[in-house]
């Protein structure tokens, strides 16, 4: 691979170690984080009260949802006058179904997940749509003669279910597959080993997470890391079937309540200081994710955060913004697979609230877009350590 971000730093010493090192030195000496934290918790001194909510991830403590962790650990949650839990997702957890049953104040999730559910007649509302880019990967060997999503007529597609095979079956309708028909679907867990056991012709991915699975293990024949070359991946955003990802959700009745909207507001203007935290500071960042619990090491986390930083930055109207024609794109998708019967109704999302967030932050000097964001070059650590 490319003359990675840790060769430049440490030399010939291992990524995982500087990690750890440059993560010491960061809280021995201060700097940015701790300036920041510092600045934070001192404007939170002014509460009164603090205001409880609670949101719901899609998955485990991971750097996929380190924006939320960053503004928990830096103390922007505590700068609006909010006492913010946050609760990891599962396997058995459905994020838009606890926020439909009010157990959660804020959901992170998909858009064409939660579309389903609302016509099914959930009041769930985007408020905050923070990756505006895909990450959904559908990956073959590269001699696997797979180039296209059409390749894969007649043969075993991994999938993991639980919602996640939506915006891929509508993609493989899109390119003339019928996922009932055309192809053997068979479940996958939520890794690699299906692909590196050929059970599968082809498995799903994520860019930050499963695709680096790959790359962090070691070919047999060779005792070498697999790389790139040794896959073919096929990008369903590059493939033209773009699909908005990770936003933020809350239920519409709530946000009826003027009170509840501001703390919306609060809540959306926090996360999105976090998100820009570690836009900002990768390497402290994937520490605040490691201290959160996160079972992935060191390496993986801080690729898994460069590909996130990529999805959502550079953000050309401002983090969190719907652009209506992405929008539109990723409903038309999941309606021509047959996911969604209509398009949603005009209070599906709103902008109006990330919009507010977006024009306090400004004042505060906050850069919103990230026009400048270039992402690093990511050592592939073996095994993610």
């Amino acid at each position: 691979m490319s003359v990675s971000r840790s060769q430049r730093r440490r030399g010939l010493v291992r990524f995982s170690v500087a990690l750890i090192g440059l993560a010491f030195l960061a809280s021995a000496c201060g700097g940015m984080s701790e300036e920041t934290s510092g600045k934070a918790a001192e404007a939170g001194k002014d509460c009164t009260s603090k205001t409880k909510v609670k949101v719901v991830l899609q998955w485990v403590a991971q750097a996929q949802f380190a924006g939320y962790y960053a503004a928990k650990d830096q103390g922007f949650y505590d700068k609006e006058c909010l006492d913010v839990t946050i609760q990891e997702g599962g396997v058995n957890i459905v994020p838009q179904q606890l926020l439909q049953a009010g157990n959660v104040d804020f959901a992170v999730s998909h858009v064409t997940k939660t579309m389903v559910t609302r016509e099914q007649g959930a009041n769930l509302v985007n408020i905050g749509q923070v990756f505006q880019r895909g990450a959904y990967l559908q990956v073959a060997w590269a001699d696997s003669g797979i180039k296209t999503l059409a390749d894969l007529k007649g043969t075993k597609v991994g999938s993991w279910g639980y919602g996640n095979e939506l915006v891929l079956f509508a993609a493989m309708k899109a390119a003339g597959v019928d996922p009932k028909k055309d192809v053997k679907v068979i479940q996958q867990p939520f890794d690699m080993s299906l692909l590196l056991k050929h059970e599968v012709d082809s498995a799903q991915a994520k860019t930050y997470n499963e695709y680096a699975q790959l790359l962090e293990t070691k070919n047999p024949k060779t005792g070498k890391l697999y790389q790139p070359s040794d896959f073919t991946a096929i990008n369903l955003d590059d493939s033209g079937y773009a699909s908005y990802e990770d936003g933020i959700y809350a239920r519409g009745d709530w946000l009826d309540d003027p009170k509840n909207a501001e703390t919306a507001v609060k809540f959306l203007k926090a996360s999105y200081e976090g998100w820009g935290y570690c836009r900002d500071n990768l390497d402290g960042c994937v520490d605040v994710v490691l201290k959160a619990g996160s079972a992935l090491g060191a390496g993986h986390q801080t690729w898994m955060l460069n590909e996130v930083n990529k999805l959502i930055w550079p953000s050309p109207q401002g983090i969190g913004v719907v652009d209506p024609k992405r929008w539109k794109q990723t409903i038309d998708i999941a309606k021509l697979g047959g996911v969604l019967k209509k398009d949603p109704d005009s209070g599906a999302y709103r902008t109006d609230l990330t919009e507010k967030a977006l024009a306090e932050l400004k004042a505060d000097g906050f850069d919103t877009t990230g026009d400048s964001f270039q992402g690093e070059q990511v050592e592939v650590t073996p095994g993610g350590e």
